[in-house]
């Protein structure tokens, strides 16, 4: 498995230096909405903003994860494509136990109307979203 690192993580990570985590959010569920790919696992203080701020990018579905059978049922049951995870509430053998889940789950297709039901939710409410922002921009 490929693994691509964003933001100020690792030991070459300068001191002091911080990425807003919005920015890494939405550079992590480019690359997924992209194919580029195939899922993405975002850390923040409560997991909260990373998982607001990927869902915002079209075909994502990031899915914020306190425990290894929620992991194992938003890969399972909604498809998602984006572990989000709490850096202050998620020991280090928990972040595990979810690792594990999130990576050797695999979608059910029993769910797949319900996904799919919701990605025409997401191109709904997207499409009104780009169609408002070009009107505003055009008056």
């Amino acid at each position: 498995m490929d693994v691509d690192l964003f933001g100020p993580i690792g030991e070459d990570a300068p001191a002091g230096v911080t990425e807003p985590w919005p920015d890494v959010a939405q550079s992590v569920a480019e690359q997924v909405a992209s194919g580029n790919a195939d899922c993405g696992v975002l850390f923040c203080w409560t997991g909260t903003g990373v998982s607001i701020a990927a869902n915002k990018v079209t075909g994502v579905r990031a899915a914020l994860c306190h425990d290894a059978e929620t992991a194992r049922g938003a890969r399972a049951w909604n498809e998602a494509n984006v572990l989000c995870l709490s850096i202050r509430a998620t020991p280090e053998i928990v972040a595990r136990e979810i690792l594990d889940a999130w990576f050797s789950a695999s979608p059910d297709p029993s769910e797949g109307p319900n996904v799919e039901k919701v990605k025409l939710i997401e191109r709904r409410y997207g499409s009104r979203e780009r169609s408002e922002a070009g009107g505003k921009g055009s008056q």
